[in-house]
C-alpha cells in the first residue's frame, strides 16, 4: 500500500433473517466464521489499525476473536445506522491519517486483491465506492452517474424512479476514504429519512456537493459482491469459496478426482501428487503429504497428519492423528489422538478407543506394525515396533506391546514363543 491504512469492519447486526440464535458473523463458511474470513482478507492488505463495531451479543462474537492480535474492538451501542456504525469507528482513528477502508463482516467472499485494488483507485479522490452489475440487482442501491459516466449518487432501490431501477450497477457497499476528508461528511449525515439512521450511503454525494472527487471500480467478479443474509445465502457462499479452495489444491498439483463430491475446508495443507477420493471430507488444520491417498468416504479432522504415501480408505475417521510414511488405514476404522509409524497396516474396523468420559488418551503404534482387524486399543496404550494384533483383539488400557510381540484374544494376551506351541500367555 503506498499510504498507511486502516480497516473498518462493520459487524454489528444480529441477522435475524438467518434465523439462528447467534451472530450472523459467526455463521460457519468452509472452516472459518464469516466474519474471521473477512478479517482474513484485510490483514493481507498489512493495515496498521483494524477496528470492529459490534453490539448484539457482542461478548460471544468478541470471545471467538480473543486469538487475534491488533483489532480494536469497539460497541456501536444502539445501531443507528451504517453511518452511525463509522462515525464510532472514527472515534478510535482519531489520530489516524491515510486510507479507510470500510467492509462488512457478512460479505466473505471479497478478496484481498479487490481490495487493494478499491484502494489503489482511489488516487486523490476522497473516496473509491466498489461497484458490481449483477445478472439481478434486485434489491440494491443503484450507482447513478452523469453523462459522461462521471459518478453522481448512490440510490436506495426503493428511491429509484422506473428508469433509474432499469440501471444494472449497484453500490457493492464497500469504501475507501481518505480519513481527513471523511470526519467531516460524517458529521454532516442526517437522520431525516424513513428510517431514522444514518447513512454511509450519503458521503459520497456530501463529497462531491464539497468539491471533492469521487471513483469507482467495478467488480470483475461479481460473486465477491455476495453478502450473506439468509442461509440460503450461506450455502451459495460456501459453494464459491469451496471452488476456489480446491481449484488452489489441484492448480498445486493435487488430484481431486470429483470436486463435487469433495469437502475441503480452509487451512488444508495438501502435497503434491496427492489423491483425494469422492465423498472425502478434510477440515481445517489437516495436512495431507505427498503421495498421499484419502477416500472415498474418508474424515480427517483437525490435527490429523498423514506422512508421505500414507492411505486412509473407506470410511476412516482420524483425528488428532499422525500416519507414519507408507502406513495404510484402508477400511471402517477410528483413529483418535493416535501416533503410528512408516509402513504400519491397520486393519478394518481398528477402533482406537481415546476418551474415557473425561478425558482423550493417546495411542502409540510403532514401525511396520499390524494391527488385526476388529482391534479395539483402548488408551492409552503402546504398540511396538513390529508388533501385531489378532482379529478382535482387545487391548486393555495401559497395555505396551512390546516389539515383535503377537497379542490376541478378549482380554488381549502375549502368545508364546513358537517353541512353547504358541499358547496365550496367562496373567
Amino acid at each position: 500500500m503506498s499510504r498507511p491504512l486502516a480497516v473498518i469492519v462493520l459487524a454489528a447486526g444480529l441477522g435475524k433473517r438467518t434465523k439462528v440464535r447467534f451472530p450472523k458473523v459467526l455463521l460457519p463458511l468452509c472452516g472459518r466464521t464469516l466474519l474471521d474470513t473477512v478479517l482474513d482478507a484485510v490483514a493481507e492488505l498489512e493495515p496498521v489499525r483494524t477496528v470492529v463495531v459490534l453490539h448484539h451479543q457482542r461478548e460471544l462474537v468478541e470471545k471467538s476473536l480473543a486469538a487475534r492480535i491488533g483489532l480494536t474492538v469497539v460497541d456501536q451501542g444502539e445501531p443507528r445506522g451504517t453511518g452511525h456504525a463509522v462515525q464510532v469507528a472514527m472515534a478510535e482513528l482519531a489520530d489516524f491519517d491515510g486510507d479507510v477502508l470500510v467492509c462488512y463482516g457478512d460479505m466473505p467472499l471479497l478478496t484481498a486483491g479487490t481490495l487493494y485494488d478499491l484502494c489503489e483507485a482511489r488516487g486523490d479522490a476522497a473516496v473509491s465506492i466498489l461497484t458490481a452489475c449483477p445478472p439481478d440487482p434486485s434489491g440494491l442501491g443503484r450507482i447513478l452517474r452523469d453523462e459522461d459516466g462521471g459518478f453522481c449518487a448512490i440510490r436506495e432501490e426503493r428511491d429509484c424512479s422506473d428508469f433509474e431501477l432499469d440501471i444494472e450497477e449497484i453500490n457493492v457497499g464497500i469504501y475507501c476514504y481518505d480519513a481527513a476528508r471523511l470526519r467531516p461528511a460524517l458529521e454532516q449525515l442526517s437522520d431525516d429519512n424513513a428510517q431514522g439512521e444514518l447513512y454511509l450511503t450519503d458521503t459520497p454525494a456530501l463529497l462531491l456537493a464539497a468539491g471533492e472527487r469521487v471513483e469507482t471500480l467495478e467488480l470483475e467478479d461479481v460473486d465477491e459482491a455476495l453478502g450473506v443474509n439468509s442461509l440460503l445465502q450461506l450455502a451459495i457462499a460456501r459453494s464459491v469459496m469451496q471452488e476456489r479452495i480446491l481449484e488452489e489444491h489441484m492448480l498445486a498439483g493435487v488430484v481431486v478426482e470429483d470436486p463435487t463430491t469433495t469437502v475441503i475446508e480452509y487451512g488444508v495443507t495438501i502435497g503434491a501428487n496427492a489423491r483425494i477420493l469422492p465423498f472425502t471430507v478434510i477440515r481445517r488444520g489437516v495436512v495431507v503429504g505427498p503421495d498421499c491417498e484419502v477416500g472415498p468416504f474418508s474424515h480427517l479432522r483437525a490435527g490429523t497428519r498423514l506422512e508421505p504415501h500414507a492411505e486412509v480408505g473407506n470410511f476412516v475417521e482420524v483425528k488428532q492423528t499422525t500416519i507414519g510414511a507408507g502406513t495404510k488405514a484402508k477400511h471402517l476404522t477410528y483413529l483418535g489422538d493416535t501416533e503410528i509409524g512408516a509402513h504400519a497396516n491397520i486393519g478394518a474396523g481398528t477402533i482406537t478407543a481415546n476418551y474415557d468420559g473425561k478425558a482423550k488418551h493417546r495411542t502409540v503404534i510403532g514401525d511396520r506394525a499390524f494391527i488385526g482387524s476388529g482391534t479395539v486399543l483402548v488408551a492409552p496404550a503402546t504398540v511396538g515396533d513390529g508388533a501385531m494384533t489378532g482379529a478382535g483383539a482387545i487391548v486393555r488400557r495401559h497395555t505396551a506391546i512390546g516389539p515383535g510381540e503377537v497379542w490376541v484374544g478378549v482380554p488381549a494376551r502375549r502368545l508364546r514363543s513358537a517353541d512353547d506351541g504358541g499358547r496365550e500367555e496367562r496373567t
